[in-house]
């Protein structure tokens, strides 16, 4: 049974009551709009559970981001940590700039900088697993959803997927029709984009797209070499990026189609800006006068990024059965980040105990999966799937520690081989037209070998290599009751497992591994299209159980990562999401989440900052016990909005376009500080734009966090109160042409 706070209860109690109101007075609403067909929603369809279907059918917490709003949110050129906060319950941070993002679900992730880090939450990118955290952050253009699944997906997606799935389909070659987009765009900071594509039909059975996206932000931070800011290094946080996609489509009947894909991508520029006592004492408020446009450094500071990889997906659509094979290849070939961690000089700003400069880097990734599926193609009540899963890495990389003239003085180079297979099979079962249950079940084998390569000016503690396996089953059962044509309910009891993890070592900590991590999590739910489908919302509560979870010990006093296991973290939460057509000239959406975590382990304790003021208690050993806190960058409160209105004019359509999101606070770290919290943070967009020629043309003014409003969203706390912050404010125009 499911324990709810009070807050929680009385957040269902909202919000259920207000949805079945809605539901019971259907019928009566209905007859005021059925006369304006013209506003009702299109239907929005997902693929959470690998079959296309109506987003109301599916019983999983899932957001859809698509058309508009998607292009919206990509107009300023961020990369893929601009989707934090755009739906209930997703985060996504990064220590490492645009590259090595890390993403939560409902709170639950991890904060881990490794190299080999591993997530809970998967990315899959056109049906491949990106697994190594620097995968995930190729950048966004050319897309036709992305999806945000919530709660344990491990029975149908790849690999370490107990907190969530963040989908991604990129648009897919036609046959028949040249067609395709260009979209150009200038703003602050001499932020400029091009992105485009291209559907090019080869023949009858054969078609090609070709996408494109260029990125490129002039260095704007002036950066001094001394406190004074009298000795100008230059300028940082600039960056050049291009990535590119090709798709080529063979389809010779409606019973064999085969679709390949190749991408790369190229980034150079600045990496994450460490500032030195950014953070006033005794507050998680910026320091007062400290200057945002300005820097203080005196370590090399750049970073660089080769990424490609190809995929094969085929599928033959037999007499009674749909088969897939998709084959994934990607490749890093070089990566590596150098920055000035320490952020400033040995005068400052403010008190630096020492100095830290550090390089971070991947000299060579492989990753190879092969997924083959086969779905039933019943007409009948039972529907079913079943497949086997392989995965292969090979990962090769380290860290650099410099001195105060630049010079290397330390090298660590470790190996990691990541050997996994799964097999796995659900079914769909209609009982009656009102009831529908779902249940899947998947055997998972993971094999790591981890071994240093390299160990230079570094006496490395403990063995030089390690080697680990687990097997686990996992499962999940859920079923949906139609309460009417336009109203589901459903409940979900789900599971999930992540493999050990390993931690490369360093000069004061061994190779560490982490154990094995379980979930369970049981979620409850409604979705109903309103109002003769003008508009459309969900609501879901739910409830987990992480046991064993692996957690990483970031920094405390040194500049380094251990793993460990929570005996049990908790988390419950609720999670809302609407949609509605007003008026023909307005629509708006909205989305909110309460998550709550709490890590469970009376035997916990880690080490604490160096000047910050710890709000846990410290044992006697002067560590800080963990018990009782909430889990790192999982804000309690997450809401966001949109509103459109357009209006015509002339031969087209003129329209506004606004989007907000807000988050409550977060802690960086595992332990609680005043100063490592970061505050609450509210970000908007605003957009007017100009529709015309018969839709083919768009011209737009933007603008990105409007307000400027600018917050530390994470921290460096072995040396001093060192942090980072979000974006600045940006104003743009945009011009986008279709044809």
């Amino acid at each position: 049974m499911i324990k709810m706070s009070k807050m929680h209860k009385r957040v269902l109690g909202a919000h259920g009551a207000a949805l079945a109101l809605v539901a019971a007075t259907m019928p009566v609403q209905a007859q005021t709009v059925s006369s304006n067909q013209a506003l009702e929603l299109q239907t929005v369809t997902v693929t959470a559970q690998r079959r296309t279907e109506n987003i109301r059918e599916v019983p999983v917490s899932v957001t859809a981001l698509k058309g508009e709003k998607l292009d919206v949110l990509v107009s300023g050129g961020e990369d893929i940590r601009l989707l934090a906060g755009k739906v209930p319950s997703l985060n996504v941070e990064s220590s490492n700039g645009r590259t090595f993002p890390r993403f939560y679900i409902r709170g639950y992730g991890n904060t881990d900088f490794n190299t080999f880090a591993s997530q809970p939450v998967s990315l899959v990118y056109d049906d491949v697993v990106q697994e190594n955290p620097i995968l995930k952050g190729f950048p966004i253009f050319d897309l036709a959803s992305v999806e945000v699944l919530r709660g344990p997906q491990g029975t149908l997606f790849g690999r370490n997927t107990p907190a969530g799935v963040v989908k991604f389909e990129s648009e897919r070659p036609k046959l028949g029709k040249v067609e395709g987009y260009y979209n150009l765009s200038a703003a602050t900071h001499y932020t400029m984009n091009a992105d485009g594509a291209v559907n090019v039909p080869l023949s009858d059975k054969w078609a090609m797209r070709v996408s494109a996206t260029g990125q490129h932000r002039d260095d704007h931070i002036d950066n001094f070499g001394d406190v004074a800011m009298t000795q100008k290094r230059g300028q940082l946080d600039g960056y050049n990026e291009n990535a590119q996609r090709v798709q080529v489509l063979f389809s010779p009947d409606n019973s064999f189609n085969a679709l390949f894909n190749a991408h790369q991508r190229n980034t150079k520029g600045s990496a994450r800006l460490f500032r030195a006592n950014l953070m006033q004492r005794g507050s998680n408020k910026i320091a007062p006068g400290y200057e945002l446009d300005k820097i203080v450094t005196n370590a090399e500071n750049f970073q660089r990024l080769n990424s490609n990889g190809a995929n094969l997906r085929l599928s033959w659509d037999l007499e009674d059965f749909r088969v897939f094979s998709i084959t994934g290849y990607e490749h890093v070939s070089d990566y590596f980040s150098r920055g000035d961690i320490d952020g400033g000089t040995p005068t400052g700003p403010g008190f630096i105990p020492f100095q830290v400069q550090t390089g971070g880097y991947i000299s060579d990734l492989d990753q190879y999966s092969q997924e083959f599926r086969v779905e039933s193609k019943n007409t009948g009540p039972l529907n079913w799937q079943a497949g086997v899963y392989f995965f292969d890495e090979d990962a090769t990389g380290g860290s650099d520690n410099f001195n105060d003239a630049g010079a290397r003085t330390s090298r660590l180079v470790s190996n990691q081989q990541n050997e996994a297979w799964a097999a796995f099979a659900s079914l769909n079962y209609t009982i009656n037209p009102a009831w529908t249950v779902r249940g899947g079940v998947r055997y998972t084998r993971d094999e790591k070998q981890f071994r240093t390569i390299t160990a230079q000016n570094v006496v490395q503690i403990g063995p030089g290599s390690v080697a680990t396996d687990q097997d686990k089953i996992n499962w999940d059962l859920s079923a949906t009751y139609k309460l009417n044509n336009d109203v589901n309910v459903y409940g979900r009891v789900a599971t999930g497992f992540r493999a050990p993890s390993i931690a490369a070592a360093s000069a004061s900590v061994p190779i560490t591994v982490a154990d094995s991590e379980t979930i369970t999590s049981v979620e409850l739910g409604v979705k109903a299209d309103l109002f003769e489908r003008r508009a459309r919302t969900s609501f879901s509560i739910y409830d987990y159980t992480v046991k064993d979870q692996q957690l990483t010990v970031v920094g405390g006093n040194s500049n380094v990562n251990r793993l460990i296991n929570a005996d049990k973290t908790k988390g419950k939460g609720a999670e809302f999401d609407f949609e509605a057509a007003v008026t023909t000239a307005l629509r708006v959406s909205a989305g909110a989440s309460y998550n709550y975590t709490q890590i469970r382990d009376g035997s916990l304790s880690v080490n604490r900052c160096a000047q910050c003021t710890v709000l846990d208690p410290v044992n006697a050993a002067g560590r800080v016990v963990i018990d009782g806190n909430a889990l790192p960058q999982a804000p309690r409160w997450s809401v966001n909005a949109t509103a459109r209105y357009g209006v015509p004019f002339r031969d087209g359509e003129l329209y506004f376009f606004t989007d907000w999101s807000y988050r409550s606070k977060i802690n960086f770290f595992l332990y609680e500080s005043t100063e490592f919290t970061g505050a609450p943070l509210t970000e908007g967009g605003l957009r007017l734009g100009y529709i015309f020629g018969g839709g083919k043309y768009e011209v737009a003014a933007f603008g990105r966090n409007v307000l400027d409003q600018r917050r530390v969203t994470g921290g460096i706390d072995f040396n001093n109160l060192t942090g980072f912050t979000n974006e600045p404010r940006q104003w743009g125009m945009q011009f986008k042409g279709n044809f």
